[in-house]
């Protein structure tokens, strides 16, 4: 069988569901892991210029690791949701439709995006501690980096359109590509290598623009070439205010859970400042382990959009939910014999990083809480993109909000009792559990249609 006939919403909506979610699920877990390792490269690169320039890298990545989330996560859930489930109904010329207001959408935010980091970046770097030098050199690579939000916005946001097509291949190998790219240039032009200039911080900044502007036309030239099921017509399609609410009710909403993930890191990393650089560092290593998990449990949760978009498109309401069930346990599964390996055997990942005593025995601590949680957590995460697909964000968003109102109240109370830092980690590790945990309650509850015959 041919891989557009394997992909089909009839070849999606019948057969063994394990064998489809696995397909889909390999190669989003390659690009997805390449596209974290481009990340570490860049912050090698950015090694070579000194303390100041990693504090300032340090100040922007947060920011970078949103726009990602936002643009990849939330909105292209919404995305990849409403194009399956137009699919699944047997309406193509909708699912083109909402392709071309997808990429609208994506032009917008990736503008709105550009526009509020270049006015008020300086603003929030400094208000997260950036100050003198590292403050410059924060801004160096901001200035360029967010010139080329739009990029990432029509990256993400055209893979979405063609995930929802059940397409994962050229979506994964186009961000394989992009992450090469962005590795070779970004250390040619900032280091300057062979006859390139050293360009610094806005040379490693240049090289993720430069990669993604390289991938969103390869995508847009893919689109509109007629080799893929969808067929992006900008100049046919006029703009219709219901096609942009079928994303923006799931993607808009979708867009709170990567808000909620970062200010439940930032009260976390907080918490732990508190009690020195060693314990800091310990969870710092920690939450580096976590940067790699987070894409094995996306590539599993963005596989299982098409499955149940489709089903839910086709009225087939108990495949989709076997489908979000067997995604969850998958991506249970996976992490949780992760978690349990680095409970066990902590030095395994933390002595690729230091040997310092006292650093190992707080990421040993980290992980004795965490590491069980671990599959609790890539639980939640499944679920959340398998709601996206369903069109029913709302309920894994409150997870999200009653593991991030757990941790800020808890936090509070820990650090008025001054407690040991190993209780910052079981709060933690509890509040991976919660998110897990009321993730299937919602999901098991919440009403995904009617089952049409």
């Amino acid at each position: 069988m041919s891989e557009r006939a394997a992909t089909s919403p009839q070849a999606l909506l019948t057969g063994p569901i394990l064998p489809k979610l696995l397909r889909f699920a390999l190669p989003n877990m390659g690009a997805m892991l390449a596209t974290a390792l481009a990340a570490i490269a860049e912050t090698a690169y950015v090694g070579h210029f000194g303390s100041p320039a990693l504090a300032g890298m340090a100040l922007v990545f947060p920011f970078v690791m949103f726009q990602m989330m936002l643009s990849a996560g939330a909105m292209g859930g919404g995305v990849s949701s409403a194009v399956s489930r137009a699919l699944g109904a047997g309406d193509t010329a909708r699912a083109n439709a909402l392709a071309v207001h997808a990429l609208w959408i994506g032009l917008a935010a990736g503008a709105v995006y550009t526009v509020v980091m270049l006015a008020v970046g300086e603003a929030l770097f400094a208000s997260l501690g950036g100050q003198g030098e590292a403050l410059a050199q924060a801004m160096t690579y901001a200035n360029v980096a967010f010139l080329g939000s739009v990029f990432v916005w029509l990256v993400n946001t055209l893979a979405s359109v063609i995930r929802g097509s059940g397409n994962m291949a050229v979506p994964s190998m186009t961000l394989l590509v992009v992450a090469l790219l962005q590795v070779a240039l970004g250390g040619a032009l900032g280091l300057g290598w062979g006859p390139f200039p050293r360009l610094g911080m806005a040379g490693v900044a240049t090289g993720s623009v430069v990669a993604y502007g390289v991938g969103a036309a390869w995508l847009w030239l893919y689109l509109v070439s007629g080799r893929s099921r969808i067929a992006l017509q900008v100049r046919r399609t006029p703009l219709q205010r219901a096609l942009f609410g079928d994303i923006l009710r799931v993607g808009a909403v979708a867009c709170i859970s990567p808000l909620q993930t970062v200010l439940t890191i930032l009260i976390l990393t907080r918490l732990v400042a508190q009690f020195g650089t060693d314990a800091l560092a310990g969870y710092g290593i920690g939450t580096r382990l976590e940067f790699l998990l987070v894409p094995i449990a996306f590539a599993v949760g963005v596989a299982s959009v098409p499955l149940v978009g489709m089903a839910i498109g086709a009225g087939q309401i108990a495949r989709a939910r076997r489908a979000a069930w067997t995604a969850a346990a998958l991506a249970t599964g996976i992490l949780g014999a992760l978690g349990l390996v680095v409970t066990l055997a902590p030095d395994l990942w933390t002595r690729l990083f230091t040997q310092d005593p006292a650093v190992l025995a707080s990421a040993a601590s980290y992980f004795q809480w965490a590491g069980p949680a671990y599959g609790l957590f890539g639980l939640g995460l499944s679920l959340y993109f398998s709601s996206l697909g369903a069109g029913q964000a709302l309920g894994p968003v409150l997870a999200g909000t009653l593991r991030l109102v757990m941790v800020a109240a808890g936090g509070a109370l820990l650090a008025h009792w001054q407690t040991p830092a190993w209780m910052i980690f079981a709060l933690l590790s509890a509040g991976m559990a919660v998110y897990g945990i009321s993730s299937v309650l919602f999901v098991r509850y919440t009403p995904w249609g009617v089952e049409r015959a």
